[in-house]
């Protein structure tokens, strides 16, 4: 099996994977861009977001799950796909889109203000960013 697909199974069943000290931001992002890669958008952003929230729970830590920002990197992640390439490994695609890997200083704060990103409204629902005039959107 390879890297990703170890992730990802051990991703849906709840566990961090073998040779891994947590589930970070980076696993988060490889998570997101593996289920790109075998589904249409809508179907990945509902496998990830339902997959996410089990593992969050099945670590105790249910209240982690933030919907704003797993769908707002999940939505920049497809957008790098779309525009620049997959890549053809997760090295390829992480090393072109640094930038999504960087936490906690993420991209998100070019788009959302932090007291948005910190209220349960965005936590609970996926919100849209209020740094940038909705016309732009």
């Amino acid at each position: 099996m390879s890297a990703d697909a170890d992730l990802v199974a051990a991703f849906e069943a709840g566990r961090v994977a073998a040779g891994h000290d947590g589930f970070h931001h980076a696993d988060h992002v490889r998570v997101a861009w593996t289920y790109l890669g075998r589904l249409p958008l809508l179907a990945a952003a509902e496998t990830f977001v339902a997959n996410l929230k089990r593992f969050a729970a099945a670590q105790g830590k249910p209240e982690r799950y933030h919907e704003t920002i797993s769908l707002a990197y999940l939505l920049l992640i497809h957008d790098r796909i779309v525009t620049r390439g997959r890549g053809a490994t997760w090295d390829d695609f992480a090393e072109a889109n640094p930038d999504l890997l960087v936490w906690p200083s993420s991209i998100l704060t070019r788009f959302y203000s932090q007291a948005l990103l910190d209220s349960d409204l965005a936590r609970a629902n996926f919100l849209w960013p209020d740094l940038i005039p909705r016309a732009m959107l």
